[in-house]
């Protein structure tokens, strides 16, 4: 569905990300993980609309997108989360997802479908769909769930998940990595996660893919990767973090 090859991205001279290269199947969650300043975001970026490549490219369903605008990436079918929400904090839930529905890929929606797929997408993460329900009151987790709403009214096939774990509980984590499977399972939707916290990550992707210093050092199943002396070296530390 998705392929990326010799991706490189520089700011000033400097190398963010370089020849980094990587596929994702159909129906495949794929984690992209590394320590903080290996060009996880960037890579992220690129891929998304928000940066332009300096090289390299990007196909999504056989088409070049690199370099592309965030508008068009998304209405090509690519959905996205930010690692920090942002909602229309004066719209309600209900609005904040269906002005999502109206940007998102596909026809042009009118209100009343607009409006019925945010009300689909916000039962789906478990938040209030009545018109009443505000963006006041909302934790973290809420956040995260109704940022993650927002993505999937726009109808992707596939889900760029920023950091869906940052700023939750335990609890609040494992609640949210059942989410995305069961969005993967139940919707067909194919997901590329970019998080920092492993262990719960390992748990549902398919396959990973390691960067340090904006290349990519490690790419296969949990497991696989969790065994490799660079990415021990570079990231995990143990083993047992890896995993667990």
């Amino acid at each position: 569905m998705l392929q990326v090859r010799n991706l490189t991205k520089a700011f000033d001279g400097f190398l963010a990300v370089k020849d980094v290269s990587f596929e994702v199947a159909e129906g495949e969650i794929l984690g992209l993980i590394g320590p903080n300043g290996s060009g996880k975001s960037t890579t992220f970026n690129l891929v998304a609309g928000a940066l332009k490549p300096t090289a390299g490219s990007v196909r999504f369903l056989g088409r070049e997108i690199a370099g592309l605008p965030a508008y068009r990436v998304v209405h090509a079918g690519i959905g996205r989360t930010y690692q920090i929400p942002r909602p229309f904090r004066k719209l309600s839930l209900l609005e904040n997802v269906a002005l999502a529905a109206f940007y998102g890929k596909g026809p042009t929606l009118d209100r009343d479908k607009a409006y019925a797929l945010a009300k689909e997408c916000l039962r789906l993460v478990n938040l209030p769909a009545e018109e009443s329900a505000r963006v006041e009151g909302l934790g973290a987790a809420g956040l995260k769930k109704l940022e993650l709403a927002r993505a999937l009214a726009t109808q992707p096939k596939l889900l760029l998940a920023d950091e869906s774990l940052g700023g939750l509980d335990q609890a609040e984590m494992e609640q949210a990595a059942d989410m995305l499977s069961a969005i993967r399972n139940h919707r067909g939707i194919t997901i590329v996660w970019v998080e920092h916290i492993m262990g719960v990550l390992m748990r549902v992707v398919d396959r990973c893919v390691v960067l340090d210093h904006g290349e990519v050092i490690a790419q296969g199943r949990p497991k696989e990767v969790a065994r490799d002396p660079k990415v021990i070296e570079v990231y995990l530390g143990t083993e047992g973090d890896a995993v667990g």
